[in-house]
């Protein structure tokens, strides 16, 4: 097995913040990001956040790149991997949270990452882990479908069995168990990848990160500039606090960040500006709302393929 190119896995990664960060600023159009670099206080360590606000499409987006070690493991990352404990241990990645303004326009994440734990005498853990995902509040078949191809066209070099296993590792990993829904129509989910060996598992990360853009930015362009009124924001506004809860209760990045001594600013900087929660809710049968719940928070097959793959 060919081993960890740490710098390698680095420079892939801020460059791929670059490019994330020059796609949104062009799609949104007027509005630029600001660029915060930080140092752990606890730890060694640090990274460079870029927040964009109140742009002409985005009401937020984030897009943080974070690079840290430590002597020990939280618990957040020891609970499933025992072999871990008394390791030090060092973290990188990407990850970014778009919320546009219009309603219409779905907010979406992403995160590719790498880890490594050592100790003195014994072999190095490691792995990759990441993907994408697509919270949409008043959703669009074609954008499904869309954002489903390229999560498919990311997977395939890799192997026919990588999408339908991926897609439903994320239908799974964002669920909101204390409400019988998932968070959005999912996309992709990875983690704990080491099996192909360094350069083909590298590869794969890499692939999820460069299509991205190619996933979110055409979905933009088709719905910035639908119409709106008061009752459409008011739904969205709703529904991120569904995003609130996933991140807080179940995200195991922004649990581990946190549990690390992470920097706060950046680690919530993917909750929403703005934000709603009403008692007991819910969405009049019929309505353009209820096609969400009804159609929508639950998983599918959005290109009509999982069933033959997973059973070959």
């Amino acid at each position: 097995m060919s081993q960890p190119n740490i710098q390698v896995i680095k420079d892939y990664l801020l460059d791929l913040q670059d490019r994330i960060c020059a796609g949104i600023a062009e799609a949104d159009g007027s509005a630029h990001f600001f660029e915060d670099n930080w140092e752990r206080e606890t730890g060694a360590g640090g990274g460079r956040t870029r927040v964009l606000t109140d742009g002409a499409v985005f009401e937020q987006a984030g897009v943080n790149f974070s690079h840290v070690s430590g002597g020990s493991l939280p618990v957040s990352a020891t609970a499933h991997r025992p072999e871990l404990a008394g390791r030090t241990f060092e973290a990188m990645g990407v990850s970014l949270v778009i919320h546009p303004k219009n309603p219409y326009a779905p907010t979406s994440h992403a995160n590719v990452r790498f880890f490594i734990a050592e100790k003195e005498g014994e072999d190095p853990i490691w792995w990759f882990g990441g993907g994408f995902d697509l919270t949409p509040y008043y959703p669009f078949e074609e954008d499904a479908v869309h954002w489903h191809q390229i999560s498919r066209n990311a997977c395939v070099p890799f192997g026919e069995d990588i999408y339908p296993r991926y897609k439903k590792w994320c239908d799974e990993y964002f669920f909101l168990k204390h409400r019988g829904e998932t968070r959005g129509i999912g996309g992709l989910f990875f983690d704990d990848l080491n099996e192909m060996g360094f350069d083909k598992s590298f590869a794969f990360m890499q692939s999820v990160g460069d299509h991205y853009l190619e996933a979110y930015l055409p979905i933009i362009a088709r719905r910035k500039d639908t119409e709106y009124g008061e009752r459409e924001r008011d739904f969205q506004l709703y529904r991120r606090g569904r995003y609130v809860e996933y991140n807080l209760v179940y995200d195991r990045g922004t649990l581990f960040g946190l549990q690390t001594g992470g920097r706060t600013e950046s680690i919530l900087m993917s909750l929403p500006p703005l934000v709603k929660w009403r008692y007991n809710w819910k969405p009049e049968a019929g309505s353009p709302e209820a096609v969400l719940y009804d159609d929508y928070l639950r998983p599918r097959d959005w290109l009509g393929i999982e069933a033959q793959e997973t059973s070959d």
